[in-house]
């Protein structure tokens, strides 16, 4: 479908956050280290936090409904960038830093699907909501790398 509300894709991010914590989750309880079973259990709290918050935004009470009922036009593979589902399939293995930069990647590239739909925006409180959400990614990332070196250190 070409046209989409914002909505759907919000729907969409809450899923995909909802499945990288339970992809993060299900890695925590197969692994034998304990180091790594505490960093994937935080990040899988992080996501769930990042889900809730985007649920959130169906019942906060703010204006943001104007934005989320706003149509806009999408290619066909919308709402499910390949790239980030991608991401949501893969194993989680490795090392506390590897788990890290997958971690930081898959904000980065959502950052950046953000800041698309915010320079493609047609009304300005679209193109703020989309910026915030991108700047929200931001900052997660810079979070999450600060938390995860704790883990490194443990």
């Amino acid at each position: 479908m070409r046209y989409n509300k914002v909505k759907d894709l919000i729907e969409w991010a809450e899923g995909f956050h909802r499945r990288m914590a339970q992809q993060y989750s299900e890695a925590a309880d197969k692994t034998d280290n304990e180091r790594l079973q505490m960093a994937l259990t935080y990040l899988a709290s992080q996501e769930l936090q990042m889900q809730k918050g985007l649920n959130g935004l169906f019942h906060d009470g703010t204006d943001h409904k104007e934005v989320l009922e706003t149509w806009f036009d999408e290619s066909s593979d919308f709402p499910e960038p390949p790239e980030l589902d991608q991401m949501a399939e893969k194993s989680v293995e490795g090392s506390v830093n590897e788990i890290t930069q997958a971690a930081v990647e898959t904000h980065t590239r959502l950052q950046k699907f953000y800041e698309h739909r915010a320079l493609r925006s047609r009304i300005e409180p679209e193109a703020t909501f989309f910026n915030s959400l991108a700047e929200g990614h931001e900052a997660q990332a810079r979070k999450l790398v600060t938390s995860m070196q704790e883990f490194e250190d443990i």
